[in-house]
C-alpha cells in the first residue's frame, strides 16, 4: 500500500490524505455531441524544488479525472465494449466521425502510443504522426488540465482490458475532411491552456472554473458555435441544440438560466440526475451524470455550484417556460382531448396525473423545463428516442414510445398536452416536430 505521505490530490498539491475515492458526472457534459472525451495522462509533479523526473503515474487519480472528463460515454459505442469507440458523432453539414478504440490494445487502440503523444492528442489535438483531430473530442478544454494530470488518464486507461475492436472510417464531407485545415482552426479557436487560480477568488471558485471549463468541457454542449464551428464567447453556456437536444443556458439568469435554482437543487442535480421541482435528466445529459459527474466527490460538485452561480446572466427565449401546478388526484386529469386520454393511459401511470411520479423520485417531472421549453424539443426527444440514466440504484429509465402503436399523431398530442398542462406554452406544428425527431433517430 502506497504511504499516504506520498499521495497527491487531484488539484496537483500533495495531500495526506488517503487518495480520494469517487462517489459511486453526471458530465454531464456534457455531451453530446461535442462532449466527446478522448485519452488520458501520468502523475502530477511532485512539489519538491530539487525534482527533476516525473513521479509515478497515480491510476486513481487518472480513474477520477477519466470520469470527469466523461470519456468512457464518448468513446463506447452503444452496447458496446467501454473505451473501445466506434460511437457516431453526427454533424450537420460536416459529416459523421467515430470516437476512437482507446483501450491498450497495440493495433486497434493507444497501447503503442507514448506517454507525450497522448498528452498532444488530449491537450493540443494532434495525435502521432501530426494527425489532427477534429474538435468533437474536446481538446480545447481539454488543455486546461496538466500535462501531469492527461498523464495519469493515460496511467488508469492503460490498466482496462484491451479490445481489437476497429474503429469505422469518418465519413465527413469536403473540404472538412482535410485534416490539415484544422492547423488554421485552432489558430482561431484553441486550444487554450491550463491557468493559475484567481488570487481574488476563493478556491472552491478556482476549483469549479477548472471543473466546468477543463476536464468537465461543459461548454461544448451549452455554448452555441460561431460560423468557424468554434465557441462562441459572447453567449459562453448560454444554451445550444446537440445531437437534437435542447442543452439548456446555465448562466445565472432567474428565467432562462439557473438563478432560481437554490445551491442544495443544483448541487443535487448534478450528483444523481434529479432534483424535485426540476425534473431528470434525459438524453445526453443523463449519460454525463450516469458516467461522468456522480461519480465526482461532493466537494467537487459544490465547487461548480459555486463556479456556475458566477456566471454573469444571459437570457435565452428558448430556455424560457413558466410553469404550472396541475391538481393531484385521477379524477382531476382532463379527459377533453385525445392528448390527455392518450397521457393518461401511456403516461398517468408512471408521472402520476399532476407530475408527482410514483414510487421513485426520477418519475417526477413537475418544473422541469423539458416540458415546455423551446416548443418541447426535449419533451418530443425523450418520446421518441428514450432514455436511460445510470444511478447508485440501478438504470433509471424512460421508454420510448416510437412504434408500439402509437402514431406520430399520437406523440405530438401527449406532447401538446403535457405542454399545456404542466406549463403556460404553446404547441407548434408538433407533428412535424416528432416526424424531424424520428427521422434525425
Amino acid at each position: 500500500m502506497r504511504n499516504p505521505k506520498h499521495t497527491r490530490s487531484i488539484t496537483g498539491q500533495p495531500d495526506t490524505t488517503l487518495p480520494r475515492y469517487p462517489l459511486d458526472r453526471v458530465y454531464a457534459c456534457l455531451r453530446g455531441s461535442f462532449s466527446a472525451c478522448l485519452l488520458g495522462g501520468v502523475a502530477l509533479l511532485a512539489a519538491t524544488p530539487h525534482a527533476h523526473a516525473a513521479p509515478p503515474a497515480s491510476v486513481e487519480n487518472g480513474r477520477y479525472l477519466a470520469r470527469a472528463a466523461d470519456c468512457e460515454v464518448c468513446h463506447t459505442a452503444e452496447g458496446g465494449t467501454p473505451y473501445a469507440g466506434g460511437r457516431a458523432f453526427s454533424l450537420p453539414g460536416i459529416g459523421v466521425m467515430y470516437a476512437p478504440n482507446i483501450t491498450p490494445d497495440k493495433t486497434a487502440g493507444i497501447g503503442t502510443w507514448t506517454d507525450q503523444q497522448f498528452v498532444d492528442a488530449v491537450r493540443k489535438g494532434v495525435s502521432p504522426h501530426w494527425k489532427h483531430l477534429y474538435p468533437a473530442m474536446p481538446y480545447p478544454a481539454y488543455a486546461r488540465m496538466s500535462e501531469a494530470q492527461v498523464r495519469d488518464i493515460r496511467a488508469y486507461l492503460a490498466t482496462l482490458p484491451v479490445s481489437p475492436q476497429k474503429t469505422p472510417e469518418n465519413a465527413i464531407k469536403f473540404p472538412f475532411s482535410i485534416r490539415g485545415l484544422m492547423v488554421f482552426w485552432n489558430m482561431l479557436n484553441g486550444p487554450a491552456a491550463s491557468y493559475a487560480d484567481d488570487p481574488g477568488k476563493p478556491a472552491d471558485w478556482n476549483r469549479g472554473r477548472y471543473l466546468v471549463e477543463g476536464p468537465g468541457h461543459c461548454a461544448d454542449c451549452h455554448t452555441p458555435r460561431t460560423a468557424t464551428f468554434g465557441l462562441d464567447g459572447k453567449r459562453a453556456l448560454g444554451g445550444n441544440v446537440v445531437n437534437g437536444w435542447r442543452a439548456y443556458n446555465l448562466t445565472s439568469d432567474k428565467q432562462s438560466g439557473l438563478g432560481a435554482w437554490s445551491d442544495q437543487d443544483l448541487a443535487q442535480y448534478l450528483a444523481t440526475g434529479h432534483a424535485d421541482g426540476h425534473g431528470t435528466a434525459a438524453g445526453d445529459m443523463a449519460d454525463v451524470v450516469g458516467h461522468s459527474l456522480r461519480y465526482l466527490s461532493a466537494p467537487d460538485i459544490h465547487a461548480m455550484v459555486v463556479y456556475l452561480r458566477s456566471i454573469p446572466p444571459l437570457h435565452t427565449a428558448e430556455d424560457t417556460v413558466e410553469r404550472t401546478t396541475p391538481p393531484a388526484g385521477d379524477a382531476t386529469l382532463p379527459q377533453t382531448t385525445r392528448g390527455a386520454r392518450l397521457y393518461a393511459s401511456a403516461c398517468a401511470g408512471c408521472h402520476m396525473p399532476d407530475g408527482t411520479g410514483r414510487q421513485s423520485s426520477f418519475g417526477t417531472i413537475t418544473g422541469a423545463r423539458s416540458l415546455g421549453a423551446d416548443n418541447g424539443r426535449n419533451l418530443v426527444q425523450i418520446l421518441v428516442q428514450g432514455s436511460g440514466m445510470q444511478t447508485t440504484t440501478g438504470v433509471q429509465i424512460m421508454p420510448h414510445f416510437a412504434g408500439g402503436g402509437l402514431s406520430e399523431r399520437d406523440l405530438a398530442d401527449i406532447a401538446s398536452f403535457v405542454m399545456t398542462h404542466f406549463t403556460t406554452a404553446t404547441p407548434h406544428n408538433m407533428e412535424q416536430a416528432v416526424h424531424d425527431a424520428k427521422e434525425a433517430k
